[in-house]
């Protein structure tokens, strides 16, 4: 009897464990396939992660918080199954949504993303700069610009785009300097699964944060200042119209 007892214990026991690692996997299951709906990136798939070079190097390289942002994306890529490859700014690349596209750097110095920002978020404006560099890289969206204090308050424009042709997202990370960028797409990362939900895997969003004394703290502090979404994808205000100022 007692023998028979501790049986089916054990098969019991055996059925549960069972049942739960069937439950987890499933979950797992589930989860990534949300997060490649989510970055458009299907086990087996080509994405494009593009950046420019350091413009304080003689060779090609890419500034150091440009690298680290392109690993935090080199591991979802991974988990997704996916195969990247990194491609210069101004080399010639297929058209947009032909795959997906992560578009990381300062859209005064990026060929690609300031063309993307012109053709797909006509609502924003990235001002050049005088002739002595003052307000270069100031964000301009909704009426508001946005101008950076450095080290102390520094923006960044996180969008995901789905117009393109090929159906495949293009992502940005626009910013002010390329701590900010890194501070995008440390976003982007930890909060997929919200922003998924809330856009679902087909919608289309431009987030516009605001990085917080990068000096002391780096990418680590980082503030929603607004969902612009509707406003960047809107065409431009009309000249004349007030513009505040944040």
């Amino acid at each position: 009897m007692n023998d028979t007892l501790l049986l089916l214990s054990a098969a019991t026991l055996v059925v549960g464990l069972a049942a739960g690692w069937a439950g987890q996997s499933a979950l797992a299951r589930q989860k990534l396939t949300r997060e490649r709906r989510f970055f458009g990136l299907p086990a087996g798939s080509e994405c494009v992660l593009v950046t420019h070079r350091d413009s304080a190097s003689a060779h090609w390289s890419i500034p150091r918080h440009d690298t680290l942002a392109l690993l935090g994306l080199a591991a979802v890529i991974e988990t997704c199954g996916a195969h990247p490859e990194i491609a210069p700014h101004d080399t010639g690349l297929q058209g947009f949504g032909a795959r997906t596209e992560f578009c990381v750097g300062d859209p005064t110095a990026h060929r690609r993303l300031a063309a993307h920002l012109m053709n797909r978020l006509p609502g924003v404006a990235v001002h050049p700069g005088d002739a002595t560099g003052a307000g270069r890289g100031d964000l301009s969206v909704g009426g508001t610009t946005y101008r950076m204090e450095p080290g102390a308050a520094e923006y960044v424009l996180l969008a995901r785009l789905t117009a393109g042709e090929g159906g495949r997202p293009v992502f940005l990370a626009a910013g002010q300097r390329p701590v900010t960028h890194r501070a995008a797409v440390r976003h982007l990362v930890r909060n997929r699964a919200r922003l998924a939900r809330r856009y679902g895997a087909d919608g289309q969003f431009a987030l516009l944060l605001k990085v917080v004394n990068s000096q002391a703290y780096g990418p680590d502090v980082v503030e929603l200042v607004a969902d612009v979404s509707k406003a960047a994808l809107a065409p431009p205000e009309l000249k004349g119209q007030h513009r505040a100022t944040a």
